[in-house]
């Protein structure tokens, strides 16, 4: 059962959402916040799996909610559920560690699969959103060496964070410490060119087959 959070300041939209995911057999809503500073306090007590949230809040804004569940609770996955598809939300939220961008408008049904996806630590953007950040990504994806000069544990590493793998699920998966990790995430990110994690992230989604070893 994937436990959600749902966080959103009007109530109408909350509720009929909680009350829609709680027809899927295996998504059970615990709990609802109007603002992030609520949830903040209520991921603490209650610990969802998958957090739905929205950006523009009273008392305490998605973006800044965001960054403070995953610095206390880094394996929290987060899906920004909004209306707004401004490109300075979209990276303030991924920057912040969001690995789900979905607008409101979309079916409540493909809103359950993406909390599957994010829940199964992959990345889950909108059609609109996707596009806007690859479109960013073409500078740095144009400049990046065809060959890169890559050990094949740092490609591993790569490949995972395609995925949409934190440090932690890396390090175990690959059986080092996340000291390791976050040393070859840094020079994953010079051999690339890019400034983070989601941008090295997007690349290793648009230029390596996840199927190859």
């Amino acid at each position: 059962m994937i436990r959600v959070l749902v966080v959103d300041d009007q109530s109408f939209f909350r509720e009929g959402l909680a009350a829609l995911l709680s027809l899927e057999a295996d998504i059970e809503v615990i709990g609802q916040a109007p603002d992030g500073r609520v949830a903040i306090d209520l991921t603490r007590k209650l610990q969802p799996d998958v957090i739905l949230m929205d950006i523009r809040m009273p008392n305490c804004d998605g973006v800044t909610a965001t960054r403070e569940i995953l610095r206390s609770y880094p394996w929290s996955r987060i899906l920004v559920l909004t209306t707004f598809d401004e490109d300075e939300y979209v990276w303030e939220l991924l920057q912040a560690g969001a690995i789900g961008y979905l607008l409101k408008n979309t079916p409540s049904g493909q809103v359950a699969d993406a909390i599957r996806t994010i829940h199964k630590g992959h990345s889950q953007l909108g059609p609109t959103i996707a596009a806007k950040v690859f479109a960013q990504l073409q500078p740095p994806v144009s400049a990046a060496p065809v060959n890169l000069m890559l050990s094949e544990r740092e490609l591993a590493v790569l490949k995972l964070l395609g995925q949409g793998k934190t440090n932690r699920e890396i390090a175990k998966t690959l059986h080092i410490t996340e000291g390791t990790v976050r040393n070859y995430i840094s020079r994953i990110l010079s051999e690339l060119n890019v400034s983070d994690r989601t941008q090295a992230a997007l690349w290793a989604r648009e230029n390596l087959d996840p199927r190859s070893p």
